[in-house]
């Protein structure tokens, strides 16, 4: 039996690409990929780059794959445009083929919106490093996406949107001072499963990110300047090197779930095992 095969699809368009591979070595769709393979290694994994364009390989479909995961981008849906529009129809396409469905950030927001939901600039501002005091509600405490996650837990983030209104008969799972941070829904024959944060993100990768988005984030308010930026960034580099570091990890409140990889990875790692893996028994 071969092993179960992964669309990743790439939420970024070329010139976001370009910045995440000069800070960091690989961009966000080959970020993804690795994440995927470190939980499993035998995955077959393909990357899409549909905001650009990119199309399947001839003769191969959305049902050649066991599950599709979306990654984060920053692009906003509300803002349009052909990279947009092409990921609302590939996420549709994705609930008609009935491929089991997961994103992270903007991932979520694609699926939401292709679904009938609504996203918009979230009126609360930015949520950047780490999202704090993100909720399980009652079906989060009892979703498998959850299992085995503390009932309130930090994690890495990225966005300046929010789910406005999800899909109908969509089960929002868990919340924090920003808006929803989770939710799953069925739509067409498709199922997903969704975070609003990024469980695929290590320390690096916010550090990255810090330093790219640069000056927005002084003149919003997330640091007092460049300088305290900067410092910021460096800190994470130091929880790259060692994550069980006390005082930082004093410093910047974060638990286990952000400090121990096996729970911070735990979401994808549970859809694998719940959504992916028995559709590719089935076949």
């Amino acid at each position: 039996m071969t092993t179960a095969r992964i669309l990743v699809i790439d939420g970024n368009v070329a010139e976001i690409r370009a910045k995440q591979i000069a800070a960091l070595g690989y961009d966000s769709g080959t970020g993804y990929a690795q994440v995927l393979r470190r939980l499993d290694t035998s995955l077959r994994i393909d990357v899409l780059t549909v905001a650009d364009g990119a199309e399947l390989a001839a003769g191969v479909g959305l049902e050649s794959y066991d599950g599709v995961t979306m990654t984060g981008s920053a692009l906003n849906i509300y803002h349009g445009g052909a990279p947009v529009t092409r990921q609302i129809e590939l996420a549709k396409a994705v609930f008609a083929a009935g491929v089991p469905f997961f994103g992270s950030c903007w991932g979520m927001q694609v699926a939401v919106t292709a679904a009938g939901g609504e996203v918009r600039a979230n009126p609360r501002g930015r949520e950047f490093g780490f999202a704090r005091r993100i909720l399980l509600n009652d079906a989060g405490r009892e979703h498998p996406l959850f299992a085995g996650k503390p009932v309130a837990f930090e994690a890495p983030t990225i966005h300046r949107d929010e789910i406005a209104a999800l899909p109908a008969g969509a089960t929002p799972l868990a919340v924090n001072d920003f808006g929803v941070q989770a939710a799953s829904f069925t739509h067409g024959r498709g199922t997903f499963w969704g975070v609003q944060y990024h469980p695929e993100y290590d320390f690096r990768d916010i550090a990255a990110a810090a330093e790219r988005y640069g000056e927005i984030l002084v003149t919003e308010g997330m640091f007092r300047d460049v300088s305290a930026l900067k410092a910021f960034a460096a800190e994470l580099c130091a929880l790259q090197a060692n994550p069980s570091d006390p005082t930082l990890l004093w410093k910047h409140g974060l638990g286990p779930a952000i400090s121990t990889e096996s729970l911070r990875l735990l979401e994808i790692r549970n859809w694998l095992l719940t959504e992916v893996l028995p559709r590719k028994g089935r076949k």
